[in-house]
Formats: C-alpha cells, sequence, structure tokens
C-alpha cells in the first residue's frame, strides 16, 4: 500500500477572517503502481491535495500514511518522504533555477545526500529518462522551451528515484504534440520503471487515456472515485460541479442516440473505434 489518506481536512489562515476550508474530510488509497487521474474545477482542491503528499503542507487534522507509517508521527523522516514522492509543479520555472540544466537536476539527490558520483550518475540517467537531448544538458534551463523546462523538471525528480511522480498539470500550454510527449514519457515511466502516478488535469481526455483510477474533488471533498468507466458514465453528476466526460463518450451517446448498437460507456479513441466497427460488422 502506497499512500492512505484517513479523514484529511485543511484549513487556509485558520482562527482568522480569512479562514478557507480547502480540503474536508478527504479519504482514499493508492495503491503501489497506480496511474491516478485527479480532476476537479479550479479552486476544487486538487493542488493542495498533492501538496500534502509529500509533506509539503501539513493537515490541519486527520491523518497520512506512506507505506503503513504515519508521516505526522514526530519522528518521521520527512525528508526521506520527500525522495519517495517526487512533485512536479504545474509551472516548471518554480523548481527549475540552476545555471544550468544538469546543475539543476543534480540538486535533489545531492541535497538527500548522495556522493557527488552517484549524484552525477543519477542525473545522468534521469535526463536520459525523459529524452531531453545531450546538447541542451548545459544551457540555462530559461532558454529551454516549455515542453523541454517540464521534462528538465521532471528529470530533476527522477534523479531522487522516487516511488511516486505526482504531476500538477504537466500539460499546461503545451501544443497537442507537446502533450502528447509530455504524457507519452509519463506513461513509459509508469510501464516500464513501476512508479506509482498522480496525474493532475483539468483535461478528461488525457486521464481517460492514462488513469486506471479517477478521484474527482469538488469543493475540497472527493466527489467520486473509480475507474474512468465508472467515474464518466455519471455525466450529468460531472456536469453539475462544472466537468464533462471526455467528447468521445457524447460522441458514442449520439450514435446510440440515432440507433448505432455501440458501447456508450467508452471513453478513448480507440475503444470507440473498436466498438463502430462492430456496430458497423454485426449491423
Amino acid at each position: 500500500m502506497a499512500i492512505i489518506l484517513d479523514h484529511v481536512n485543511y484549513i487556509y489562515s485558520k482562527g482568522t477572517s480569512d479562514e478557507i476550508k480547502a480540503l474536508d474530510d478527504v479519504s482514499f488509497k493508492i495503491e503501489d503502481g497506480d496511474f491516478i487521474g485527479l480532476i476537479g474545477h479550479t479552486g476544487s482542491g486538487k493542488s493542495t491535495l498533492v501538496q500534502h503528499l509529500d509533506g509539503l503542507l501539513k493537515a490541519s487534522s486527520g491523518h497520512i500514511y506512506y507505506n503503513g507509517e504515519d508521516i505526522y508521527d514526530r519522528d518521521y523522516d520527512m525528508k526521506s518522504l520527500r525522495g519517495k514522492v517526487g512533485l512536479v509543479f504545474q509551472y516548471p520555472e518554480h523548481q527549475l533555477f540552476e545555471e544550468d540544466v544538469f546543475k539543476d537536476v543534480c540538486f535533489g539527490p545531492r541535497n538527500m545526500g548522495m556522493s557527488e558520483k552517484d549524484t552525477e550518475l543519477a542525473a545522468y540517467s534521469a535526463l536520459r529518462s525523459v529524452k531531453l537531448p545531450d546538447e541542451l544538458y548545459f544551457v540555462s534551463p530559461f532558454e529551454l522551451s516549455g515542453g523541454q523546462k517540464r521534462r528538465a523538471a521532471i528529470a530533476g525528480v527522477l534523479a531522487m528515484k522516487p516511488e511516486v511522480l505526482v504531476l500538477d498539470e504537466p500539460t499546461a500550454g503545451l501544443d497537442p504534440e507537446g502533450r502528447e510527449e509530455i504524457l507519452g514519457l509519463v506513461n513509459e515511466l509508469h510501464d516500464e520503471q513501476g512508479i506509482t502516478v498522480v496525474l493532475v488535469s483539468h483535461s478528461m481526455e488525457d486521464v481517460a487515456d492514462y488513469a486506471d483510477h479517477i478521484i474527482v474533488m469538488e469543493k475540497g471533498r472527493v466527489f467520486m472515485d473509480g475507474t474512468p468507466k465508472e467515474v464518466f458514465s455519471h455525466i450529468e453528476e460531472l456536469e453539475g460541479i462544472g466537468l464533462a466526460a471526455p467528447q468521445v463518450t457524447y460522441i458514442m451517446h449520439e450514435l446510440h442516440r440515432r440507433g448505432f448498437e455501440v458501447d456508450t460507456t467508452v471513453t478513448t479513441i480507440k475503444e470507440a473505434v473498436d466498438s463502430v466497427i462492430g456496430a458497423v460488422w454485426n449491423a
């Protein structure tokens, strides 16, 4: 069991007139090897939630367990947790600061106490994993394109050899090709290295394509928790909180309304193609 949240609450500006309850009695499990999609409209608590997973924020009440240990125990090694649960921020500029990319990627493992040799080996391995071109290793991270900055930010987290990778809107602002490259990279890390992934996204298509489990947040609470098919079967409820199903799901519902015997529970284009071909074949 990788991570358990047990009745977690978080209040900003507690005890003041500006008090805001950002997380309200949140409980769920993230299993080892999961690919979780975390969705919800702006202000639903997604970003606040993921900052609890590596201890950047501490719950106002409740407990978080990592591999069976309560991370709020007095003697818990929070520094070790941040090496195991890597958080990639929505804006890579928030975590890129060194004079060149390689030094930036070295920062995490060096800060964890790795030897200089192991630090550099970890950095090279991480940069190769994210497929950043060699000629960019020793340029300023601020000279990179948006997609390259995200690769560098992910490499900086991977260099610490995390067991869980948390990505907060990793494709924000990227063109379709850049989005596919970043999500394909994350999926490879999940499939080939067995890293548990938590993907925060506003794109229903992205979470439908890649996640095997979805958590929907609304007003700081868990609104839904299930597989993509389970979650996106509740179209009206999702629309009621300002979300939607993937576009392909709506298309399949419309085809069914027009008399085609297609599967209305599909959430990806591949599933839709297979269903339409089957419907035509059996017509």
